[in-house]
């Protein structure tokens, strides 16, 4: 049987399986169940959320109010694209449901 080769971060001692989910199961505000150093994170991923990077002309007016509802909102310009892509595509899922 082969075993893959687990990865932990380069300062840390490698935890038991128990001894892993012991410290998992502490409750959040415990500082001893902070699992970071053990975890490799250069490898993480987030699937389904892999990025691909678009390029967008808009006119000038459009981008002049973007910055300003984004700058009211407190948000980055892009922030601001990306949440109201998010909503009117969520909205448009929802009344394609019903």
């Amino acid at each position: 049987m082969i075993r893959k080769k687990r990865s932990i971060a380069k300062n840390a001692t490698a935890l038991s399986v128990e001894e892993f989910d012991r410290l998992a199961d502490l409750a959040a505000e415990d500082p001893a169940g902070d699992l970071t150093p053990y975890l490799d994170l250069s490898k993480a991923r987030r699937p389904a959320r892999e990025i691909q990077r678009v390029n967008v002309d808009f006119p000038v007016g459009l981008l002049a109010a973007i910055d300003r509802e984004a700058k009211r909102i407190g948000v980055t310009r892009q922030a601001f694209i990306k949440l109201r892509l998010a909503d009117t595509l969520g909205q448009a899922s929802i009344l394609k449901t019903k």
